[in-house]
């Protein structure tokens, strides 16, 4: 509706400028003199020619300005200064010159001032404004367009884009915000309600595959029962047996024992170490890239202005993004407050303090944070799945870092320690 009104109030102006302008040109100033004017003024200074002799010049109604002459081109009277004094000067302003006749005999003569050409520039500089006017208001409007347009379509756009961008890098805890001037309204809220059916969906997808990996552990386990059973019964058949050949039968089945033990165990320990598959890249980055790494997961930019300490620190910028996505993410969830970034050198380490000023943690759940699957009791009303600070530890330390939290009275603090390579030259 907004659209409409706009290409209306748009059209409208259009159509004022227009009216306008035609307005302009049907009162432009008419170049012509009236020949009933000028020959009333002339006749009138005729019959009071003794009054006019003596300076008193008659009073008109008409506009018009001019200068009585006598014959010798001498000046007589001007109801103005500034005109044209001679009869040479008017013929080169195309004044208009009348002769003044008493009792037939020419005795002067009535110099009407020509001043179209102060009309014409009166006029220019009307148009000149006028057309200034239209202009700025057609800017004014095509400006208040494009930010309206900006603010109702292209805003929404990018925000839609850079929430397609978030579901597609597996990204599900950020809503889409929505507000009642979005034109896209009921498409954007299509577009959230799939990040939550799609959240749902990797939710039972987590579960469906923690209960495969406990079906399997469980089954390994079950399996290790009659297999140990086998083992020791041939092991003491091998003890009492002194045939040769029966001995070999019973050695070939402890070796296929051992084998599927060996295979049982392999599975059992792929269910419970699948995080062992992430890989780490440990290489030599510099701290200026930390800050990036800061700005990138801080999309709310409730972070206050910090600087990073000048150093080489060794790290995988991949899992270092991650891991720093997961802390600033964690504040973002169950604190919604500023955060503040601190940085400082010691020990052979860059140490990073994020701390934000929500409610914390209880002391019973602070060192159990970093436990896999494991979330605390002020948890519980929030999504997530127990395995961010599991997964960030790993990598860190994968990095040869360290990670920890602590409570504070005003706040919950998460210390980063990333080894120094070498200091930056």
């Amino acid at each position: 509706m907004k659209i409409k009104r706009t290409i209306i109030i748009t059209f409208a102006v259009f159509i004022i400028g227009i009216a306008l302008a035609v307005f302009i040109f049907k009162e432009s100033p008419d170049p012509q003199l009236s020949t009933s004017d000028v020959n009333d003024i002339v006749q009138t200074i005729s019959e009071n020619w003794d009054s006019v002799v003596k300076g008193e010049l008659p009073r008109f109604q008409y506009d018009l300005d001019y200068v009585i002459i006598d014959q010798n081109d001498d000046l007589i009277a001007a109801t103005d200064t500034g005109l044209n004094m001679d009869i040479n000067s008017a013929i080169r302003n195309r004044d208009t010159i009348v002769d003044i006749k008493k009792d037939g005999i020419v005795v002067g003569k009535t110099i009407i001032y020509n001043d179209t050409a102060a009309l014409w520039e009166q006029y220019k500089m009307f148009l000149i404004i006028a057309y200034i006017s239209i202009m700025a208001a057609l800017a004014v409007i095509c400006i208040g367009y494009t930010v309206f347009i900006n603010h109702v379509v292209i805003r929404p756009f990018h925000k839609m884009k850079k929430f397609a961008g978030n579901i597609a890098a597996g990204d599900l805890d950020v809503p889409l915000k929505m507000d009642k001037n979005n034109l896209f309204g009921a498409f954007t809220e299509s577009f959230d309600i799939m990040r939550e059916e799609l959240g749902k969906a990797r939710e039972n997808e987590i579960k469906a595959n923690q209960s495969k990996k406990e079906l399997v552990a469980s089954l390994s386990h079950d399996i290790k029962t009659p297999l140990a059973s086998i083992k020791a019964v041939t092991e003491l058949m091998m003890v009492t047996i002194e045939n040769g050949r029966d001995k070999g039968r019973l050695e070939t089945i402890s070796k296929k024992a051992d084998q599927i033990e060996t295979l049982v165990n392999n599975m059992f320990h792929a269910t419970l170490e699948e995080l062992q598959e992430l890989s780490v890249n440990v290489g030599e980055i510099q701290s200026s890239e930390i800050q990036t790494f800061i700005h990138n997961a801080d999309y709310e930019l409730k972070a206050s202005s910090y600087t990073i300490a000048k150093c080489i620190v060794l790290a995988d910028p991949m899992r270092l993004q991650q891991v720093i996505d997961n802390i600033i993410s964690n504040s973002y969830k169950y604190a919604d407050t500023s955060i503040e970034v601190h940085s400082l050198i010691g020990d052979g380490y860059l140490i990073l303090k994020f701390k934000d000023f929500g409610a914390g943690v209880s002391e019973n759940d602070l060192p159990l944070l970093f436990n896999k699957y494991y979330r605390g009791e002020k948890a519980e009303a929030k999504a997530g799945y127990g395995l961010g600070l599991y997964i960030s530890k790993f990598l860190v330390e994968k990095m040869e870092g360290k990670i920890k939290c602590e409570n504070h009275s005003d706040g919950f603090e998460v210390i980063l320690s990333l080894r120094l390579a070498g200091k930056v030259k």
